[in-house]
């Protein structure tokens, strides 16, 4: 049981890595004045970023609960 909540930790671990690796960051300082012009023009993806922290809320989630569950059972 141990091993199999092991796995699904580390799993739900990288895909959380990667959600909040994927996600645009904001826009600040000099270059972010220069991207800013960039994304007016060609539109920004919002409805990417929200499905992204959409994901990322529920992966954050599920690591806490199976990580809970897991300090339980050991």
């Amino acid at each position: 049981m141990t091993v199999v909540l092991t796995i699904l930790l580390v799993l739900i671990a990288l895909g959380l890595i990667a959600s909040v690796l994927l996600q645009s960051g904001k826009s600040a300082g000099l270059s972010g004045s220069i991207a800013g012009g960039a994304e007016t023009f060609f539109g920004k993806k919002k409805g990417l970023d929200d499905l992204l922290a959409k994901i990322t809320k529920w992966l954050a989630l599920a690591f806490m609960v199976i990580l809970l569950v897991l300090a339980v059972v050991e």
